[in-house]
């Protein structure tokens, strides 16, 4: 079954809102949840209005049972064994939700424990160990997830840094120090994100939801990027979502000035996640970088703390909504599993290749974002 997108229960001849798209050969999977906002689609009919009159409307069969739907929901594991002794890892927005699942596994990766017995003390410490990065904007919760993050892993190089998306300065001050800090860079999570914000503006004057979810991440990963390719084979992973399926790049409106709304914005956010995927790793093809853009699911984490509707929502459905740590699974996959060189650019769900929709496989249009993208973080066009 589909989700549709109109202004009623499809019901015919009416007229429907400008950000209809027809997607007839895309079914929507249990395991799949996220269009313009993420819910469960377990009920028989689910439909909801946000300001703009835009109407949702789910639909799918019911379970068989609970147990059945749960499997489904959280499908998708990664199964990797991949170790990261001596790797060196950067998780954006790592002190809640997904980021911090990714970076505790990541760090529990590069503790090899089971190498302390061949190795003296002081090398196993300072060789075997991956260093995990806490890229946050509040500190002082990441250095409480840090150390919670030490004492069930035993790594003790898990390290906090500020790192502010809406606010360029901040950028730019973040990587400047890791830089200075490190000689490698292996693998660069681009996590963290804001969804449903009433309007407002970064720092710099963007719209929060393409200022924080493309933008922000646009500029760390052009800061960085020398660095992941002097330590390649690297990789950057990007946060999108299925929502990206209702996104359009308005280049004229793309601040939200002169119309905004708050489900869409995050979908139009999170294509250009899947656009900037797309482009880098054309432009990286030979570099030893690869990139991926993930749907994590429907997850249970803080993102959905500006709906009230969409918290009452994960509370009636909380059953059927992933955890942190499963939610972290296609991340993982897309981070360290081997033999995935060869689909750079690729977009994955549930640990498996995904689809992305006709807009997202516009190079035309990656294009055009990349070169104003650069205008706007005040970077070279190249």
């Amino acid at each position: 079954e589909e989700g549709t997108v109109g202004r009623g229960p499809s019901e015919k001849g009416k007229k429907r809102c400008p950000v209809e798209t027809e997607r007839k050969d895309l079914p929507l999977r249990a395991s799949s949840l996220a269009v313009s906002l993420p819910m469960p689609v377990l009920a028989p009919v689910i439909t909801t209005t946000f300001p703009g009159s835009c109407t949702f409307v789910l639909q799918t069969p019911p379970a068989k049972n609970f147990l059945q739907a749960r499997k489904m929901l959280s499908s998708g594991v990664c199964t990797s064994t991949v170790q990261l002794p001596g790797k060196v890892a950067i998780v954006t927005g790592a002190n809640t939700g997904i980021g911090k699942e990714t970076a505790r596994e990541l760090a529990q990766r590069g503790n090899n424990n089971h190498f302390h017995d061949f190795l003296p003390v002081l090398e196993f410490q300072n060789i075997t160990r991956a260093r995990v990065y806490l890229a946050c904007r509040d500190v002082q919760k990441g250095e409480l997830v840090a150390k919670q993050i030490q004492v069930i892993t035993g790594n003790k190089q898990v390290l906090v840094r500020k790192l502010d998306l809406a606010d360029t300065k901040s950028i730019r001050a973040f990587a400047k120090e890791f830089l200075a800090e490190e000689k490698h860079l292996h693998i660069l999570v681009n996590n963290a994100g804001v969804m449903f914000c009433p309007y407002s503006k970064t720092a710099d004057g963007f719209e929060m939801h393409i200022g924080v979810n493309h933008l922000g991440h646009f500029l760390l990963t052009h800061l960085l990027l020398d660095k992941l390719k002097e330590s390649a084979p690297s990789r950057v992973v990007n946060l999108s979502s299925l929502a990206h399926h209702m996104g359009r790049i308005h280049f004229h409106n793309l601040h939200g000035e002169k119309f905004y709304n708050p489900g869409l914005a995050y979908c139009h956010s999170k294509l250009a996640n899947i656009l900037f995927t797309q482009e880098l790793a054309r432009r990286l093809k030979g570099s030893g970088v690869t990139t991926y853009s993930v749907h994590p699911g429907t997850v249970h984490t803080e993102l959905i703390r500006h709906s009230t509707f969409i918290k009452w929502m994960w509370r009636l459905f909380s059953f059927f909504i992933k955890t942190p740590q499963q939610g972290a699974q296609t991340t993982l996959h897309c981070a360290i599993s081997e033999g995935l060189e060869d689909l750079s650019g690729s977009h994955f769900s549930d640990c498996s290749l995904a689809r992305v929709s006709a807009q997202g496989r516009n190079e035309t249009i990656a294009r055009r974002l990349w070169d104003i993208s650069c205008d706007l973080v005040g970077i070279p066009r190249h």
